[in-house]
Formats: structure tokens, C-alpha cells, sequence
């Protein structure tokens, strides 16, 4: 028999030990987010703040409902673009890290 673990929780397990691997996954959020790929962006935020935050802190912060930013950051999900500002500055900060965009040449 295999020993499977939960994705989720191995992810949410990696960003508490590995502050390094927050940060890259705060960075790839937002890269897709500017890239076109919202959908992918909402979830990888998602098991952000899951794993960081937590949505009940994330809603005092923010001053949202937290079932209103679980479906924020679901996979059909339609945050406005103070929202998903809110969401980021959140996460950013306790991160402890800025944003910083730059663009790059196209292949």
C-alpha cells in the first residue's frame, strides 16, 4: 500500500518551514495574475493565505466575509481589484516582503 499525504497540507507545511518557498509562491501568484492566468493565481493565493494567515485573520484584516474570500480565490472566483489588493497586501506583509513587477522580453 502507498503512503499518500494531503497536497494541500504538504504545501501548507512547506510554507511554514520554508520561508523561501512562500515567497516564490507569493511571487508566482502574482506573476500569473499579470500574465493572464487568473485562475491558476487565485488557487496558488489561496494555499497562500492557507497557509500563512488564514482566512479568518484575512477577513478582520481585509474587513471581508471570510466565505465571500473563500470564493474570492476559488477557481471561478471574481475578486475586484481592491480586493485581490487587499489580499496581496496582506499576504505581502506577513511575508515581510515588497512586490516589485519588471518586464521582461518575450521568447
Amino acid at each position: 500500500m502507498a503512503l499518500t499525504r494531503d497536497f494541500k497540507q504538504t504545501v501548507v507545511e512547506r510554507v511554514r518551514r520554508d520561508p523561501a518557498f512562500a515567497r516564490a509562491l507569493l511571487d508566482e501568484a502574482a506573476t500569473l495574475f499579470l500574465n493572464g492566468e487568473p485562475d491558476m493565481a487565485r488557487l496558488i493565493l489561496r494555499d497562500l493565505v492557507n497557509a500563512t494567515v488564514g482566512f479568518e485573520a484575512l477577513a478582520a484584516e481585509t474587513a471581508k466575509p471570510s466565505k465571500s474570500l473563500h470564493r474570492m480565490l476559488s477557481k471561478k472566483g471574481n475578486p475586484s481589484m481592491d480586493n485581490l489588493a487587499a489580499i496581496f497586501d496582506v499576504v505581502r506583509k506577513r511575508l515581510a516582503v515588497n512586490l516589485q513587477a519588471q518586464t521582461i522580453e518575450a521568447a
